[in-house]
């Protein structure tokens, strides 16, 4: 059975998580504000959500309809086949949301649409309470000017949630936005990628996962792993992952934080994530780093000063950031930040910026160029040079 499905996202990346579903060789991909469509079968929720870096979860979308009264949603809900989703002894929560729309009132909806799904669900098992002590179906009734989407989620916890994140330093950056700033980038796997103000490592982590190609979510589980339907789906999928892993050799992947706790749990969290070997954490002060490697990454989160009394501190890392970018020829540089003074701290304007969205802070993506690295020489071209001389 083919179903269409929804990836919310943040907002900003849309394309991005777009993109990744079409790699992933998913069909009908588009996108509307903060949601991505897609089709796909059971193996494809089960795909989706164990490869998914970007996007936020994988959604079954169950009906999509214009309601303007409580009636209209309570019909609307009520049409869905709900006996053919939900077992008897189902759990059902139902989430809300409202925007732009004459039915503003969440709690009102979500009450609605719960008593909907029990009429529905009355006729289907010929009873008149339901315990809801089995699996879990979370539901929710979105309403985005005046149209309604009735989805239930595949997911479970957020899929930024890989598995390897057991201690959080402080405001960590969520891992899919991490997966996105590094899918931003002009970096490729086998490429030199420096986080110096790394903290808990998660855009090194994110980079490792990437490099050695392990599906995101092969360390954690999902709600619709319970669903008798789809728990063969999320098994061979899983298998496929484990399969497709590439072990990395050298090591390009480095993260560095003044921080030696930090350091300490970023070196944890790759363990976890089982990158440990492709990644290496140091004690550094971001303001002594140098390279000597050609055409390096450097990809970070700095603080953006945000709390009272930082504002100096924080000029002076951007500064020095700014600095250290200098005495790295050739390098290509991404910041994220909500400062709004950063390009004239940092001491050069960007080649290119770009809005998003870290948690529901708006910042902007600082993106500096580096030269491109020349061409390795094709091996049928290297033969005919050596067989000339």
């Amino acid at each position: 059975m083919t179903y269409q499905l929804i990836a919310p996202t943040a907002f900003g990346l849309e394309a991005v998580t777009a993109r990744e579903l079409t790699n992933l060789g998913f069909a009908d991909v588009h996108t509307e504000d903060g949601r991505v469509f897609f089709t796909g079968d059971a193996d494809g929720v089960a795909r989706a959500n164990l490869w998914l870096r970007t996007a936020a979860r994988v959604q079954i979308c169950l009906a999509k309809f214009r309601a303007v009264t409580f009636e209209e949603l309570f019909q609307g809900v009520k049409a869905i086949p709900w006996g053919d989703w939900l077992p008897e002894d189902a759990r059902f929560p139902v989430d809300g949301r409202s925007v732009k729309s004459t039915l503003f009132s969440i709690s009102d909806c979500q009450a609605i649409a719960k008593k909907a799904v029990v009429e529905k669900l009355k006729l289907k098992y010929g009873r008149d309470f339901f315990e809801e002590t089995g699996a879990l179906y979370r539901l929710e009734v979105s309403l985005l000017r005046d149209v309604v989407t009735v989805t239930l989620d595949t997911t479970g916890a957020g899929l930024h949630k890989r598995g390897y994140r057991k201690i959080a330093g402080e405001a960590p950056l969520k891992e899919t936005m991490a997966a996105a700033l590094i899918d931003l980038t002009y970096w490729k796997p086998g490429r030199l990628l420096v986080d110096p103000m790394c903290g808990t490592g998660t855009i090194p982590i994110e980079a490792a996962l990437i490099a050695e190609n392990r599906a995101p979510g092969l360390t954690r589980t999902f709600v619709a792993e319970q669903w008798s339907d789809f728990a063969p789906a999320f098994a061979r999928a899983r298998e496929e992952a484990k399969d497709l892993i590439r072990p990395c050799g050298e090591i390009t992947l480095f993260g560095g934080d003044i921080d030696a706790k930090a350091v300490d749990v970023a070196q944890t969290c790759a363990r976890l994530a089982g990158v440990d070997s492709a990644v290496r954490f140091e004690r550094r002060d971001m303001r002594s780093y140098t390279s000597a490697e050609k055409f390096g990454f450097l990809v970070t989160n700095p603080p953006y000063g945000e709390r009272l009394g930082e504002a100096e501190e924080v000029a002076e890392l951007y500064r020095a950031l700014g600095k250290v970018y200098r005495g790295l020829d050739s390098w290509s540089c991404y910041v994220i930040t909500a400062h709004p003074e950063f390009e004239r701290l940092f001491g050069k304007r960007a080649d290119k910026r770009r809005k998003l969205f870290n948690g529901r802070l708006p910042c902007q993506y600082y993106q500096y160029f580096g030269p491109k690295p020349p061409r390795a020489p094709r091996a049928d071209t290297a033969e005919k040079e050596g067989d000339s001389k």
